[in-house]
């Protein structure tokens, strides 16, 4: 064998070596395309924000702020997650985190957040801040609570814009007194600064918004009933502004989506903007085993569709504890441009996500 066969041969086994390392080698797993509720175990208050191919979900742990990134919604049980911010010890915002929401605001990241100082009267929303593109790193910068000049008990935050104004929404108190649980909505002249006063949108009124009595058992220190609107959401679709919201109180099985109405450009900070729904949009299915379903968020899959996310109990009784679990379905639309949000899907059934 010459030189030149002895380099050819060893050029062949070089190439086959690449090749075998190729074919042998551990390939980046594929986002699944189906998915299966509960997408957790646990998991009350769920938010989602979708961002440059990652989907940022976030729900309500009481004692810090975790985030979880994934390319795709139905990989959320194995997508990695972070404990992003841990309150302090004592103070305004160490105790009773509840309902974050993580967003994308003129160029930065926000989470918004409910919290109080060892004493429910005392909850308020308050604001993270970071620069960095990825909100798994970068520093969060605490910027303080946000409120308009009231002050009153609010938690449940959500910001949305409407054609180039940021407005935040909420479920507060109308005095200092617990009993009624209502929605308002404010200006924000940034991402972290009430404009101006709140408006009161929606109060509970039907019969379907009132099913609130308190065991003291459970709920010591509570009135005997508390009537809830609660947890706003936005989907907006065409030149309308569907605004979601949880009615009745979430330790019932009667826990189900309320939703109000406006068109966009309106005045939004008059409640005569908005007309309610006279029934629930989403409620509770016995016969998928789905009881009360509420505090919603939305996001798109890579198909443009639309899709409904909510905490819901699987069986009667199990209260506004941590049997709560993140569900999802896709959202559909009437004839009249109004979202469909069906019944809820059975645990274990397959949704296809679709395709780009």
């Amino acid at each position: 064998m010459n030189s030149s066969q002895s380099c050819l041969l060893l050029g062949l086994l070089y190439l086959m070596i690449l090749i075998q390392q190729m074919w042998s080698a551990p390939r980046p797993s594929q986002p699944a395309k189906n998915l299966t509720n509960p997408m957790l175990r646990v998991g009350p208050d769920p938010w989602v924000e979708y961002k440059d191919g990652f989907y940022y979900y976030m729900n309500t742990t009481v004692t810090n702020l975790t985030l979880w990134k994934t390319r795709s919604m139905a990989d959320l049980g194995s997508a990695p997650k972070k404990i992003v911010w841990t309150p302090p010890q004592t103070g305004p915002y160490s105790h009773d985190i509840w309902a974050p929401e993580i967003h994308f605001l003129e160029g930065k990241w926000y989470i918004y957040f409910a919290a109080d100082a060892a004493d429910n009267t005392t909850h308020r929303i308050f604001v993270l801040e970071n620069s960095n593109p990825d909100p798994f790193q970068g520093r969060w910068e605490m910027k303080g609570k946000i409120s308009d000049a009231s002050d009153k008990w609010a938690i449940d935050a959500s910001v949305f814009d409407d054609q180039g104004k940021l407005y935040m929404i909420w479920s507060g108190w109308e005095g200092d007194e617990n009993g009624t649980q209502s929605i308002y909505i404010a200006r924000l002249r940034n991402p972290w600064t009430v404009e101006g006063a709140r408006t009161r949108i929606s109060t509970p009124e039907y019969p379907w918004e009132k099913v609130g009595d308190v065991d003291p058992k459970v709920l010591p220190g509570n009135p005997p009933h508390i009537d809830v609107n609660e947890g706003p959401e936005v989907l907006k679709h065409g030149n309308r502004i569907f605004l979601t919201y949880s009615a009745s109180a979430c330790w019932t099985d009667y826990y189900a989506l309320g939703m109000l109405t406006a068109v966009s450009g309106r005045d939004l900070l008059d409640p005569k903007s908005w007309t309610k729904s006279q029934q629930p949009v989403f409620r509770q299915s016995p016969a998928a085993r789905v009881y009360a379903p509420g505090h919603n968020s939305f996001f798109k899959s890579p198909d443009g569709r639309e899709w409904l996310v909510y905490h819901a109990n699987s069986a009667l009784g199990q209260g506004c504890g941590w049997h709560r679990a993140p569900r999802a379905q896709p959202v559909t639309w009437k004839s009249d441009g109004t979202p469909d949000f069906g019944k809820p899907v059975p645990a274990g059934v397959e949704i296809p996500l679709g395709t780009d």
